[in-house]
Formats: C-alpha cells, sequence, structure tokens
C-alpha cells in the first residue's frame, strides 16, 4: 500500500494528494485497502469493537423497534443496513424478527468490501437477504435505512487556520517517509461547508472537512421514497467543534485496539477514523428532503426503544449463564460511562410526515 501511496503523490499536481485521497486509498482501494482486504478487523483479534459485537441485543432491539414502527405508522416493511461489517447486527436482527416479530420483510446489505459479502453470506446463510455492493445500484423503496458507524469512516478533507487564513493539510514524500505540508485552501467545497455549517475556526485550529458526506445523503434521499434514516455515528455539535479541547481535529487511526494520532502510520493496515458534524447532517438532511426527528445519546435510545424491557429480573447464581450475560450486555449498553455514551443515534424522516412521539411506544 505504501508504494500505491507514494505513486499516488508523485503523479499528482506538485507532488501532493488531499488527505481525503489517502485515506480513500488506506480504506478502500479494490485490493489494497483496510477495509477491502481479507482480514478480520472488529472484535478482540481486529482493530476494534462496535456496539453490535458487544452483544445481540443491539440488532435484537432495532428489530422490535422498527416493527412497532411498521404496525403504528403503515410503514412498509423493508430495512436496508449500509455497511454491515461482519453480519452480527444483521443476524440478530433477522433472528429477532423471525422468533417474535413474524411480519413479511426484506432486508437489504449495502456492502463495498468482498471480504464482509463473504462473511456476511456465511453468517446468514438460514435468512433470506438482499446484497448490494453499492447505494445506487437499488430501486426507490418505502421502509428504513439504518447505518451504525458509517459516516465516521468516510475519508475527510484537513484543514487548518493560521493566521486568519484557511489551509488545507496535504500529504507529500520526504526522505521517502509520508509528511504533511499546508497550502491554501483552493476547493470551494471547503469554503461552502465552512459557511453552511457556520463553523468558526480559531486561530491555529485544525478540523476535518467531510465533503463526501453530501453525496451519501444524496443517494440515501434518493433511494427512500418515504419512510426512516437513522444514523448511529460519533460526533460532535458545531458548538462542541468551537471547544478549545477540540482545537486538533479528532482524525485517528485504531490498529490493534491501540489510538493512532498519526494515521499516516500503517496505511491499509490500520482503522481511519474522524467524528462526525451532527448539526450539518441535520441541516444537509434537511435541504435533501429528510427530515429531522430526534437525536438521542444511544443509551437514551435504547431506553426510548424498551430495553429495559429485555432485563430477566430473575436471579441467577451462575455468573456465564445466557440469562447473566444478557443482562450484563444490557446494562453495559445503557451505562452512563459505557459503550453507549460515546455514540449518538439521529433520526430523520422522509415523506412519512410523522413526529418523534410517534416513533416510541408511549
Amino acid at each position: 500500500m505504501k508504494n500505491y501511496i507514494k505513486e499516488l503523490i508523485s503523479s499528482s499536481p506538485n507532488q501532493l494528494i488531499s488527505y481525503a485521497d489517502y485515506i480513500n486509498a488506506a480504506l478502500y482501494h479494490p485490493e489494497l485497502g483496510y477495509y477491502m482486504k481479507p482480514k478480520q478487523k472488529i472484535g478482540s483479534q481486529g482493530d476494534f469493537i462496535t456496539t453490535s459485537n458487544v452483544s445481540d441485543i443491539y440488532g435484537r432491539m432495532l428489530a422490535k423497534w422498527f416493527s412497532y414502527i411498521c404496525k403504528h405508522n403503515n410503514l412498509e416493511s423493508v430495512f436496508c443496513e449500509i455497511g454491515a461489517g461482519n453480519g452480527r447486527f444483521a443476524h440478530a436482527f433477522l433472528e429477532e424478527w423471525h422468533e417474535t416479530v413474524k411480519m413479511p420483510l426484506t432486508y437489504i446489505i449495502v456492502e463495498s468490501s468482498p471480504y464482509h459479502r463473504k462473511l456476511q453470506n456465511e453468517l446468514l446463510n438460514d435468512y433470506s437477504f438482499i446484497q448490494l455492493e453499492k447505494l445506487t445500484e437499488l430501486n426507490r423503496f418505502e421502509g428504513m435505512v439504518f447505518s451504525n458507524e458509517l459516516f465516521d469512516a468516510l475519508p475527510v478533507h484537513v484543514i487548518e487556520k493560521h493566521n486568519g487564513e484557511m489551509y488545507e493539510v496535504m500529504i507529500g514524500m520526504e526522505h521517502d517517509s509520508l509528511m504533511e505540508k499546508n497550502v491554501p485552501v483552493t476547493n470551494p467545497q471547503i469554503f461552502s461547508f465552512l459557511q453552511e455549517s457556520g463553523l468558526r475556526l480559531k486561530d491555529n485550529q485544525r478540523i476535518e472537512v467531510p465533503l463526501l458526506m453530501e453525496k451519501v445523503l444524496e443517494d440515501i434521499s434518493h433511494i427512500l421514497s418515504k419512510g426512516i434514516v437513522v444514523t448511529a455515528d460519533y460526533g460532535y455539535s458545531t458548538e462542541d467543534w468551537e471547544l478549545p479541547s477540540r482545537s486538533k481535529g479528532s482524525l485517528r487511526g485504531y490498529f490493534q485496539h491501540k489510538m493512532m494520532d498519526n494515521v499516516l502510520e500503517h496505511p491499509g493496515e490500520m482503522d481511519i477514523t474522524a467524528h462526525i458534524h451532527f448539526d450539518w447532517l441535520i441541516k444537509k438532511g434537511k435541504q435533501l428532503e429528510l427530515n429531522f426527528l430526534s437525536k438521542l445519546r444511544q443509551d437514551e435510545f435504547l431506553l426510548k426503544a424498551g430495553i429495559l424491557k429485555e432485563l430477566q429480573n430473575h436471579y441467577d447464581p451462575n455468573p456465564f449463564s445466557a440469562v447473566s450475560k444478557r443482562n450484563r450486555a444490557i446494562r453495559s449498553l445503557i451505562m452512563p460511562s459505557g459503550i453507549s455514551s460515546y455514540f449518538h443515534i439521529v433520526i430523520q424522516e422522509k415523506g412519512f410526515n410523522v413526529k418523534a412521539s410517534d416513533i416510541f411506544e408511549p
């Protein structure tokens, strides 16, 4: 991968590429990209953990919640998951649906990674589902679009402000090593993002600009004729981004469960991620007919969706029993200091004409 990056840089104007170009190559190159290679990425043997890999309770809760929305708001039961990873969320969702909901269901997975598509097919071979590589391959449908940690993995540009001027942080080569170089911002889309988002950068502040997020939102709006969009991810509001503690941005790598500040290390071998701009996601969504309904911390969302009903309250002295493990998993998802405290759930609707109160049981 490093040789490919070198070639990319040497063939680019001024021998510089943007961070977005670098991340796109490091994560999504068809053969050398981190997400595309046949390598375990999620779990104890990988580089990071997701909520759906803590327990199957997350996928099961989403199945029950989606079924409630469908039944009480006359919505077709078509569920589209973008970026399904190893398929554990889909497996839990489909298992719960077939065991308790028992309504007709169309489950769609949009997954670009050949390795992950293979894992999904192996894990979900008992269930019926549709698997596609790109959102644009889908016909318009009515239902729900769900993503978990999708937007944080999109390529981003990196900018800094110095002496009142805006610079884009580019990547070049020096003594056979990847290095950063600041150049004046010339990309009009970056200026448009800053103007639309209302971000006011301070001198010496660094921040990520997620230009590709708009394209993904456009694709989601295009394929959804009516229904709900649920985005589970970590990020900040515009007010949060302006805090002094955010002055260095949020671009990070995860390599064997260690956080790496320098994402230029181990290209193609580690996950690269940036916190998303929630306010801009909501604002841009509204421009694309994805109307904002609710933004909740993940633990708050799970409580509203009824996760406490899943706790089995009889005492089991065996800490390794299925009941004990399930109860611990539920508590870990709703504890203020647990994994859910780092995530938010943004809920939007298109052509559905519902309020936030309509999608949760009273």
